[in-house]
C-alpha cells in the first residue's frame, strides 16, 4: 500500500486503480444535487465509492467527495494496512522513556532521526501558486463550493485546512473549521471557542490587530485529516501529518500573508480576520444530523487566491451518520488511543459510536483496579482536552469487545443498577449540543458496567417479571396518554430490559409528566428502562434510536429514575418542557430534488447506492 501522496492527484489516481473511484461524467449543481448523490454513496454498504464530480454546472472544477468514506480508503489516505497498525507505529514514540545508560541512548537514536524527518520542511517551488488572482481579480463564485443541504445559509467550504499562528508563541494551528461564502471575497470562520484558532484569534483580538489566515483546499490526504485530529494546543499538525506520510510535509510562504500552506495543496485562500468584525453565519447541515444555529462568527477577508493549473476541489458532506466524517473520527479514536492510554494506562481501548456523532458518547473499556475506579475515569475524561465536551461516558470492562457493539449494548443492560451506576453531573458541551437548556454547558452522565469487585456493594439482581402481552402494553399506554401509540421491546435477553414508545407531542403535555405515570404503572415493571421518541419514528431501527437518544437527551432533565427503573425523554423538547433554546431541525433534502436524482441514475451512474442505500 502506498505509504505517502504528494497531493490530491497521487490518491485519487491511486483510489481509481483500486476500484474506490467512480467518476460521474454528467453534469450536476453543487447546489444540493452533489450532496445527494454523496448521501446515498456515503450510506451504502461499506460507504459506496469515492466520487469524482468531472462536470459542475456553476464552475470549470471538478469536485471530489466521499473519498475518505470507508475502512478501506481511510486506511488507503492514511497509509496503513490498518489503523490499529498506524496506532501502533505511533504508540512506539509515546512510550519512549528517559535513557538510563549510553546503550540505550543508542537505540534511541535512530527514533530520534525518524522523528527529525517528519518536520515540515519549506520549499520555493509552490504547485498551489501556478496561478494567482489579487485584489478585484479575486472571485469565489469561480469554485464549486456547495451549497449542501436546502436551510443552509449558503455555500459552505467543508473541508478547509485552515492555518493560522498564534501572536505571543509564533505557533502554528491546523484547523478544519467551516467557511461560509457571503460575496466573491469574503467568508465566515467558524471556529468554536474551544478550538485552537479561536483561541488565536482571542490574542489577536486583545492586542487590537488584524489576524492573518490562509486556507488550503484539497490538500493531501494525511495534511487533511491532521487538520481535523485534537492535539494538544502548540503541537504543530504538520508534523502529525509527516508521521503519517513518513515523509515532511512541504510548505510554501503564501503571496499576500506572512504564512506557509501545503505547497501541493490544489487551492489556496490568503487573507485576514479583523478583530471586531463579527456576521451572522449559518444555518448549516452539521455532522449531528441537525441543522446548526445562526451564529455570530469571523470574517475572513480575502487577499489572494492561488490554485494549481488544473486543480480539484474537494469536499465533503456531513448530516445524519453515517457520513464520511464518521470514518475521519473512527481513525482518530484509533491513533489516539495509545496518547489516551499514556495518560491513563488502565484504559484498554475505546469506542465512539457513530450514532453520539463524536461528543456525545465514549464508550471505554477498563481494567478496574479498585472501588470507585470507573467513577475516576470519569471524572478524568471530563477534564482532558477536547474529550471534557463528552455528554455521556460508559465504562465497561476490559474483557469486553469494543468492535462488537451488540456485545457493548447487552453487557451494559445486564450490568448497569440504574440507581447507584448512573452518575449525573454538569459541565462544558460542545457548541452543536442542543438538547441542554444553556448553550455550552449542561448535564453529562457516566455509566459503571463494569464488575463489582469482592470489596464494593455488590448490585442488586432481582428476578426478571414476565414480559406482557402487547395488548396489555397497548392498553397501559393508552389509559397513560392518548398521545402514546406504537411500542416495541427489543428482543434481546438483558436483565434491564427496554421497551419504546412513539410520543406524539402536542405542545402542552411535557415528557417529564409522561414519563412519571409510565413508571407507575404495574403492568410495565418488567421493563426497566422505558424511552419516548417522536412520532414517526421507525423504533425498529436501532441506530436511528440510539442516535435520537444520544442527542435529544439532557440526562439531568429528562431521565427520570424510581424504583430501580428510569425513563428517558429523547423526543423533541419545546417550552412545555422549560427548553427555551431554539431545537434544530433534522437535515432532510429537498423532495424534488431526491426525485430528480432518483430519476437520473442511470445517467449518473448510481443504481447501484440508489439499490443497496
Amino acid at each position: 500500500m502506498k505509504s505517502a501522496y504528494q497531493n490530491l492527484g497521487e490518491f485519487i489516481l491511486e483510489l481509481e486503480k483500486a476500484g474506490e473511484l467512480l467518476r460521474i461524467k454528467a453534469p450536476v449543481s453543487c447546489d444540493l444535487e452533489i450532496t445527494r448523490i454523496t448521501d446515498l454513496a456515503s450510506k451504502a454498504p461499506g460507504g459506496g465509492k469515492a466520487l469524482l464530480f468531472e462536470h459542475v454546472r456553476e464552475s470549470h472544477f471538478p469536485v471530489l467527495t466521499n473519498a475518505f468514506g470507508s475502512e478501506r480508503r481511510i486506511c488507503m489516505a492514511l497509509g496503513t494496512d490498518s489503523l490499529d497498525s498506524l496506532a501502533q507505529r505511533l504508540d512506539r514514540f509515546v512510550r519512549i522513556g528517559p535513557p538510563k545508560s549510553l546503550r540505550q541512548l543508542a537505540r534511541l537514536l535512530p527514533m530520534g532521526i525518524e522523528l527529525f524527518r517528519f518536520l515540515p520542511r519549506r520549499t520555493s517551488m509552490a504547485a498551489c501558486q501556478e496561478v494567482i488572482y489579487r485584489g478585484e481579480d479575486i472571485d469565489l463564485s469561480m469554485l464549486p463550493v456547495l451549497k449542501c443541504w436546502p436551510q443552509d445559509g449558503g455555500p459552505f467550504v467543508t473541508l478547509p485546512v485552515v492555518i493560522t499562528r498564534s501572536l505571543k508563541t509564533g505557533r502554528r494551528n491546523v484547523g478544519m473549521y467551516r467557511l461560509q461564502v457571503f460575496n466573491r471575497n469574503t467568508t465566515g470562520m467558524h471556529w468554536h471557542i474551544h478550538k485552537d484558532g479561536s483561541n488565536y484569534f482571542q490574542e489577536y483580538r486583545k492586542a487590537g490587530k488584524r489576524m492573518p489566515v490562509a486556507v488550503a483546499i484539497g490538500t493531501d490526504p494525511a495534511v487533511t485529516y491532521a487538520a481535523t485530529a485534537p492535539l494538544p494546543r502548540g503541537i504543530d499538525e504538520m508534523i502529525l501529518a509527516g508521521f503519517i506520510r513518513k515523509r515532511p510535509v512541504r510548505m510554501a510562504r503564501c503571496v499576500s500573508v506572512d504564512l506557509e500552506v501545503p505547497a501541493e495543496a490544489e487551492f489556496v485562500l490568503e487573507g485576514y480576520v479583523n478583530p471586531e468584525e463579527l456576521r451572522q453565519e449559518g444555518p448549516f447541515g452539521d455532522h449531528t444530523g441537525y441543522y446548526s444555529l445562526v451564529g455570530d462568527y469571523p470574517v475572513f477577508h480575502l487577499t489572494a487566491l492561488t490554485h494549481r493549473r488544473n486543480p480539484v476541489y474537494a469536499a465533503t458532506i456531513v448530516g445524519r451518520p453515517p457520513m464520511e466524517d464518521c470514518w475521519l473520527a473512527k481513525a482518530t479514536e484509533r491513533i489516539f488511543l495509545p496518547l489516551l492510554g499514556a495518560i491513563h494506562p488502565e484504559v484498554r481501548d475505546f469506542w465512539m459510536p457513530w450514532e453520539g456523532v463524536f461528543h456525545n458518547i465514549v464508550v471505554m473499556a477498563i481494567d478496574k483496579e479498585y472501588p470507585g475506579h470507573a467513577r475516576r475515569i470519569m471524572s478524568a475524561v471530563w477534564g482532558q482536552g477536547q474529550m471534557s465536551f463528552s455528554k455521556a461516558v460508559a465504562l465497561v470492562d476490559s474483557g469486553v469487545d469494543l468492535k462488537n457493539p451488540r456485545k457493548v449494548l447487552e453487557t451494559i443492560l445486564n450490568e448497569v443498577d440504574v440507581e447507584s451506576d448512573l452518575y449525573i453531573t454538569e459541565g462544558v458541551l460542545d457548541v452543536l449540543d442542543h438538547s441542554a437548556p444553556d448553550p455550552l454547558f449542561g448535564a453529562k452522565i457516566g455509566i459503571d458496567a463494569t464488575s463489582r469487585r469482592p470489596d464494593e456493594r455488590q448490585r442488586p439482581r432481582p428476578a426478571a417479571a414476565q414480559i406482557p402481552a402487547d395488548e396489555v402494553i397497548e392498553k397501559n399506554l393508552k389509559n397513560t396518554s392518548g398521545l402514546l401509540s406504537t411500542f416495541h421491546s427489543p428482543p434481546i435477553d438483558v436483565r434491564n430490559r427496554l421497551l419504546l414508545v412513539t410520543f406524539a407531542k402536542d405542545g402542552g403535555t411535557p415528557g417529564r409528566t409522561v414519563s412519571e405515570r409510565l413508571l407507575r404503572k404495574r403492568a410495565l415493571k418488567a421493563f426497566s428502562i422505558l424511552v419516548l421518541l417522536d412520532s414517526g419514528i421507525d423504533i425498529r431501527d436501532y441506530s436511528l434510536v440510539l442516535w435520537k437518544v444520544f442527542n435529544n437527551v439532557d440526562p439531568k432533565r429528562d431521565i427520570l429514575r424510581q424504583g430501580g427503573r428510569m425513563a428517558i425523554d429523547a423526543t423533541r423538547k419545546s417550552l412545555e418542557d422549560g427548553h427555551t433554546r431554539p431545537w434544530p431541525a433534522d437535515i432532510e433534502m429537498a423532495p424534488e430534488v431526491a426525485r430528480s436524482i432518483r430519476e437520473r441514475a442511470k445517467e449518473l451512474g448510481i443504481e447501484d447506492f440508489l439499490a443497496r442505500s
